[in-house]
């Protein structure tokens, strides 16, 4: 359609490129108003549809199109870091305690006694006024003073009432004013190899109290060869669990614990070796009628032959034949070096530089065999038959065992 412009008279046709342009220019503004409120209005469906890609929420990226915060806060996940572990060592670690030894340096006892080493142990019995608690024997070996921490700070004297060298066990009563947890102890002779083992004690001194490990039971039948004499000689085998639960200095007398919380040993270092993850404890089945024991008459009675004895594969080859006149095949067994007055032995007719190679049958070759015959195969008061070689000649004689001192 034409007009008339207003300073010439003459008609014009209208310019169609600038007319077009100016529509174009209104229907763009208004498609984009509408495509703006159509997404404004489907976003929130299109989210709850899980349409929209999640890679941006993932990246931690937001845009204005997209208010995370309150999204944030409704997906909050609440995570609870407690386990089974965690409830049974709760409900075990206080029964789990210090033990420190103290030792009196003055030749004159005019000084305090102090701090000579430190160990742990578990409270197994609280009955009226005292509290029992088992430990290794040598945590408190030579002790003048034996104290006790427990688990709140409190430190308490301690009396020793029995100990055992041989096991490696001692007991020791406390009152049981500040005693609220009580252990109780498993059985060890049901365990599986793999399956989980805790230990709990206070690992290079009392800094370190109450730290816990956890790791498997790597074998329940382990007889280890250990010297009770200092003489450099193994002269016992000690039965006991390996596990690759932590077990440091430190951790001598505290509690190897099943899953359900129970002890099932009693750990010791003096029998753990360097290697890493090789741990050992006295199993509960070994600890239990050694405690019983000490509790009531303070040390383990067992039968002994009375003979001061000496292996025989200690001694130069030669002499066996020269001095003792024994076979070529007999390099193995105990040399008997010294028989007390009125023992078993004496009373057999055991004598000196007798060689004994056997016991009811079974071949004796070292001190480790004769203690296990005696002390694990028989008791006070049984017969048994010794085999022996005197002069070079095999005999055999009766002995009956009496509650000797150890060998």
């Amino acid at each position: 359609m034409g007009y008339y412009d207003g300073n010439d008279s003459r008609y014009k046709e209208p310019k169609q490129g600038a007319s077009n342009g100016k529509v174009a220019g209104l229907s763009a503004f208004g498609g984009a108003i509408i495509g703006a409120v159509l997404v404004l209005v489907a976003s929130p469906l299109l989210s709850n549809l899980a349409l929209f890609d999640d890679s941006v929420e993932d990246s931690g990226e937001t845009t204005a199109a997209e208010p995370q915060t309150e999204q944030a806060d409704s997906n909050v996940i609440n995570l609870d870091v407690n386990s089974a572990t965690t409830d049974i060592v709760n409900e075990v670690s206080d029964a789990v305690v210090g033990v420190i030894n103290l030792q009196q340096t003055d030749l004159f006892g005019e000084s305090d006694a102090s701090e000579s080493g430190t160990g742990s142990g578990v409270i197994y019995k609280s009955e009226g006024d005292s509290a029992h608690i088992v430990t290794n024997q040598h945590v408190i070996d030579g002790a003048s003073e034996v104290e006790v921490a427990l688990t709140d700070g409190t430190r308490v004297e301690a009396e020793v009432i029995g100990e055992d060298e041989l096991t490696d066990l001692a007991v020791l009563r406390i009152s049981s004013e500040h005693v609220d947890t009580v252990a109780s102890f498993g059985d060890s002779d049901s365990l599986s190899v793999g399956e989980p083992a805790i230990a709990i004690g206070n690992p290079l001194g009392l800094e370190f109290a109450g730290s816990v490990t956890q790791g498997i039971i790597s074998a329940t039948e382990r007889s280890i060869p250990i010297d009770t004499t200092g003489n450099g000689q193994a002269d016992w085998n000690a039965e006991v669990l390996q596990t690759d639960a932590a077990i440091n200095p430190g951790n001598s007398g505290g509690a190897l614990i099943n899953i359900n919380g129970e002890v099932i040993g009693i750990n010791s270092m003096k029998i753990s070796g360097i290697a890493e993850g090789l741990g050992f404890a006295i199993p509960a089945a070994i600890v239990q009628p050694v405690i019983e024991e000490l509790e009531t008459t303070g040390e383990v009675r067992r039968p002994s032959l009375g003979i001061t004895l000496r292996n025989l594969n200690e001694l130069p080859t030669a002499a066996l034949q020269e001095s003792l006149g024994l076979p070529e095949d007999v390099t193995e067994g105990i040399l008997v070096v010294n028989v007390a007055g009125g023992s078993p032995a004496a009373n057999a007719g055991i004598q000196e530089q007798d060689v004994i190679v056997g016991i009811d049958g079974e071949d004796i070759t070292n001190a480790q065999d004769l203690r296990h015959m005696l002390y694990r195969e028989n008791s006070i008061g049984d017969t048994i038959s010794v085999t022996l070689y005197r002069g070079g000649t095999e005999e055999t004689v009766d002995v009956t065992l009496n509650e000797q001192p150890d060998l």
